[in-house]
């Protein structure tokens, strides 16, 4: 059943939140306004209209199917308890084939069920055979706690469900390894904790039936990787116990999930992807903040223009808008300091118009504390509060009944995930209203000009390399400390798995034996599934010794360096110290007036060349490069208005990694004839560097944090102008193979987004970087679309996917002035020059 209207009263002006329904206390009842109306209020607010399109995406009917004969009486009876008198047609679909041995994936839309259609089976199958067990993997603790939730609320005896994470009170982990029968876990503790345990877990190993693998298709990228190879040691385990559990997987909507969802099992899967379940309708717009005048601009430099309005605080003015209104609203930020500065600007605004008001919007993210994040989970669940700011950690298929609207501040990088968090709202059918507010960088503005990169489109599959040798030697020595590898283990890695092993072999982690490979340590190999740098850092008061939260190691310099200004719960810490050794950075609490953003420098050289093309003069390279970057200073921004205040050092060690990257060259003459002078090929480069990672998202499955790039002049391993684009993880993600085969497409975008942009000489719109290490400086708009006017001129439409590293034929160091003539090659790189690049 479906509404199409939700609880808004009329929207009052920003000065005037007092009249509210939420300041009265009327909350949930208003005058039955539909998004749109909501969304025209919005709209009107300013000046300018900053809704650049809106697309309305209609309701849809559901078609219901009968319970399957084999689903008990007793779990029919439990599920309608809860609401639920028959399976929607895929649900039940996906649920018989996993019931008959299946490996499936059912690959629907938000708010489909796609968590009935593993329950079901798995349900059915414990109630029938009391000694069957189930394990439930979610890439998230909130997730995983909400589905404890849900199966604990179906009270069916003798399931005893149970969540095992590292939130998990060490006195209850034996009552679980011993008596529950629906463990709920996730990738890392599985990793981390089971599979090194398998001896203690051999009876519940033993009598495992399914495997549950919700929202898999988060699992891409090195992450995902890592997170293959966790798969095949479970099964590995589970085979020396004699069991054969169906596996049985659940994924937003993402393009080919059968052979996805295969990769990372390394099983044949089965897919069930028609959704039919009923569906709201969502009206969604697309909202470019309006640009600020000129002596408002947050950056006064002379060689730069108007910028716009912040996304962060115009994300924080309508979550206010909607909360003052009795809209329950979730805004999606893309960083935790994101999250922290809009739900304290929104409580901020709440409370100027009506005070208390604001203890209604909290934020809500990763390295808050267990006990905190349950309580806003439940907070949210009941009404208490309307408005929370969130990162991705509640993206993901937490059920969040009744829930009217979504901001999503920033595209999130994928159109899955976009879908992903713009169907948090209108979970329970009724009409929803989703916001995506586009932030001063080229991607957002590309989209927001561009609806039909987002709307009527395809979503992207998910990418992941089981194959990177960064992933699968690191594991395999994770496998053979948990028992002896064999010969016949090894095709269960795949290939490459025998080279890995011989590698680690001549490094002396592993000793051959007639029966096997043997791990050689006493310790156990320090794998990091999600490449988060480390071990995390502990955020400690210092005065009084209170753990306040985490933040990742890799995020640890950027974050926790001394001088920081850290955010927890709106509260603002100054770090004093960081300890990278102990894991420990010390804060007092203080309320400057400014922020802190912390700079850093990269340099790079170049190891291999993989594969090239040689397009006359342009080049076109894909190959290993050694990165190497340090945190070297941070600004000190005024809150109210932007202006740099100054900026200080820092003495932090530099970090190193080899990863994959793809580069292109040009000859100087080509640069001249096109027009641009000597003097400004630095800022040419630097620019098309810029807007070409912040496009890279339209045809790679990767978020540009992912991914960095540095360009110069002269590169002393190319010998020419050069710009290159390279994956942020040891060994590479995938993220540079699709740049290459894609270049064309890739750089035909970014081009467009450069000259579409209506500033003049450049503005983070189009080719200043919210990451730079350089202040943005040297920049030139004009002179990147001559740059990338002559590489599209010369390359080819499509590139030949990349061969095999270390064949014998070099590739060219750069590109030439000579004829029109395209060669395609790989190439060891053995003959290149090793040295480094500053970044330009």
């Amino acid at each position: 059943m479906t509404s199409d209207s939700f609880s808004s009263a009329r929207l009052p002006p920003r000065h005037d939140l007092k009249s509210s329904s939420a300041a009265t206390g009327s909350a949930g009842t208003g005058t039955g306004r539909t998004p749109a109306d909501l969304l025209g209020r919005l709209r009107t607010r300013t000046g300018a209209d900053p809704v650049t399109h809106v697309e309305r995406v209609p309701a849809r009917a559901g078609e219901p199917a009968p319970w399957p004969d084999w689903a008990p009486e007793e779990l029919r009876a439990a599920f309608a308890r809860r609401g639920v008198v028959a399976p929607w047609r895929h649900q039940a679909e996906a649920a018989t084939l996993a019931y008959d041995g299946q490996h499936v994936v059912v690959a629907t839309g938000t708010a489909s069920g796609k968590s009935l259609a593993y329950q079901l089976p798995a349900l059915a199958t414990l109630l029938a055979d009391p000694r069957a067990t189930v394990l439930y993997l979610a890439p998230t603790k909130a997730l995983a706690a909400d589905q404890l939730r849900a199966v604990a609320a179906l009270e069916l005896e003798g399931v005893r469900p149970a969540c095992y994470d590292g939130d998990t009170p060490r006195a209850e982990r034996e009552w679980i390894r011993r008596h529950s029968r629906f463990v709920l876990t996730n990738p890392d503790m599985l990793h981390h904790g089971i599979l090194p345990g398998h001896a203690q877990w051999s009876g519940f190993l033993r009598r495992l039936t399914y495997v549950v693998i919700d929202e898999c298709h988060t699992y891409r990228g090195v992450f995902g990787s890592h997170v293959a190879h966790v798969l095949r040691r479970l099964r590995r385990q589970c085979a020396r116990f004699r069991s054969t559990p169906v596996f049985v997987l659940a994924s937003a909507t993402s393009g080919d999930p059968a052979t996805a969802a295969g990769r990372l099992t390394g099983l044949p899967v089965a897919a069930v992807t028609e959704d039919t379940s009923p569906r709201g309708g969502v009206t969604f717009a697309l909202w470019e903040p309006p640009l600020l005048p000129p002596d408002s601009a947050a950056d006064q430099q002379a060689d730069l223009t108007q910028v716009r309005r912040s996304a962060l605080r115009e994300t924080a003015d309508l979550l206010a808008d909607t909360v003052a209104e009795g809209v329950r609203t979730l805004a999606f930020v893309r960083s935790r300091r994101g999250a922290e500065v809009v739900a304290a600007n929104a409580r901020r605004s709440l409370d100027e118009a009506v005070p208390g008001l604001g203890d209604r919007v909290a934020a809500y993210r990763a390295g808050y504390l267990r006990e905190e994040r349950r309580e806003l989970e439940r907070a949210l669940l009941h009404g208490d509060l309307l408005g929370l700011a969130s990162t991705n950690a509640l993206e993901l298929g937490v059920d969040l009944i009744g829930l009217d609207a979504v901001l999503i501040c920033g595209y999130p990088g994928t159109r899955a995930s976009l879908w992903q968090q713009a169907g948090r709202a209108g979970r329970s059918g009724q009409e929803a209203l989703a916001v995506l507010v586009a932030r001063d960088d080229p991607l957002d503005t590309y989209l927001v000009h561009h609806p039909e990169a987002l709307f009527g489109r395809p979503v992207e599959a998910t990418v992941l390399d089981p194959a990177n040798p960064y992933v699968l030697a690191p594991q395999l020595a994770c496998a053979a400390v948990e028992a002896p590898l064999t010969p016949a283990d090894l095709a269960l890695f795949g290939d490459g798995a025998k080279e890995a092993v011989d590698q680690l072999v001549a490094a002396g982690a592993l000793r051959q034996r007639p029966t096997g490979w043997y791990w050689r340590h006493r310790e156990r190999p320090q794998v990091d599934l999600r490449g988060e740098g480390g071990a995390p850092v502990c955020v400690v008061e210092a005065a009084t010794g209170r753990l306040l939260g985490t933040v990742d190691g890799g995020s640890s310099h950027f974050l926790l360096h001394p001088g920081a200004v850290y955010l927890h719960q709106g509260v603002s810490y100054v770090v004093d110290s960081l300890d990278l050794a102990d894991g420990c950075a010390l804060v007092h609490p203080e309320e400057p007036d400014w922020s802190t953003h912390a700079r850093d420098v990269t340099s790079l050289s170049v190891v291999s060349v993989r594969s090239y093309v040689d397009a006359g003069p342009v080049g076109l390279f894909l190959g290993e490069v050694d990165v190497t970057s340090q945190v070297v200073s941070y600004q000190r921004r005024r809150i109210a208005t932007g202006e740099v205040i100054d900026t200080r050092p820092l003495d932090l060690p530099a970090r190193e990694l080899r990863t994959v990257a793809v580069w292109f060259t040009l000859s100087p003459q080509s640069l001249t004839t096109a027009g641009v002078q000597p003097a400004d090929v630095p800022g040419a480069l630097h620019a098309a560097e810029h807007a070409a990672i912040g496009l890279l998202p339209l045809t790679a499955t990767c978020d540009r944090w992912d991914i960095g790039g540095l360009s110069t002049a002269v590169h002393p391993d190319t010998e020419a102008p050069t710009v290159f684009v390279y994956d942020g993880h040891p060994g590479g993600a995938g993220f540079a193979e699709r740049a290459y085969g894609t270049a064309a497409a890739w750089l035909r975008a970014t081009r467009d987004a450069i000259a579409e942009c209506g500033c003049e000489a450049g503005c983070p719109s189009c080719v200043q970087s919210p990451k730079c290490g350089n202040g943005n400086n040297p920049l030139s708009k004009p002179d990147a679309v001559r740059v990338l006017d002559v590489v599209l001129a010369n390359l080819p439409d499509a590139v030949p996917a990349p061969r095999s590293p270390g064949s014998p034929d070099g590739g060219p160091s750069g590109g030439s002035d000579g004829g029109p003539a395209r060669t395609v090659g790989t190439g060891s790189g053995a003959d290149l020059v090793l040295g480094g690049g500053k970044q330009a």
